[in-house]
């Protein structure tokens, strides 16, 4: 049962789209309003665990894969997009308005966001499949117990993000310039067009152009 606890903390709490959008919200200072985002997290892997417990792999077959990862692709990008076009203003002498209210102003994110994007997420699968099929009977784990430990995996999920975020914040609260924010946000941006290419020519390209 260790190796579950092991293998599901280091997939989870790696670098990945998930954690790169928590660890931006928590730099803008949006760690309490994205608290949604990261519920739609724990959720998208609830259902991944509980679907795969009780359907096993039929539920997801590798034919539909490719497909999933791109959408999951698409999204990425949409949500790259949203970062990028995120405007940061230096603060104006005539309104008086602080530095951190203008530099935090990308968009909150929400339950829906964080459940779609983790569904269309090939790493939910990458940590869900291993697990389920293969760790939860080797543990004996079934049924009712079985159900108990996807929602205590899901809680981990859940973390998994948050505890991002958490670093952000901290990290955040040590900028006072807005323009610091943007270069931030913008790399952010970047490392999420980068993890969306990789899993279209990883997930889908390579499997259909081999």
């Amino acid at each position: 049962m260790f190796e579950i606890w092991t293998y599901a903390f280091g997939i989870m709490y790696s670098p990945g789209p998930v954690n790169f959008l928590g660890l931006n919200g928590g730099v803008n200072g949006k760690t309490k309003q994205n608290v949604g985002f990261f519920a739609g997290v724990g959720a998208a892997m609830l259902l991944l665990f509980l679907g795969l417990s009780f359907l096993g792999n039929s539920l997801i077959s590798p034919d539909v894969l490719p497909y999933t990862s791109l959408l999951g692709s698409g999204y990425i990008l949409y949500l790259a997009s949203k970062l990028l076009r995120a405007s940061f203003h230096q603060t104006s002498p005539l309104t008086g308005s602080s530095d951190k209210q203008n530099a935090q102003a990308t968009d909150t994110l929400r339950f829906r966001q964080g459940l779609t994007v983790q569904l269309l997420n090939p790493k939910g699968l990458v940590a869900t499949l291993p697990i389920v099929t293969i760790q939860f009977p080797a543990a004996g784990i079934n049924g009712s117990a079985s159900v108990l430990w996807s929602i205590a995996l899901s809680i981990l999920a859940f973390g998994a993000p948050l505890s991002y975020s958490l670093i952000g914040s901290a990290l955040g609260r040590k900028i006072e310039n807005p323009r610091y924010f943007a270069y931030f946000t913008r790399t952010m941006a970047v490392l999420l067009i980068y993890v969306a290419l990789s899993i279209c020519i990883e997930h889908s390209l390579s499997v259909w152009f081999g």
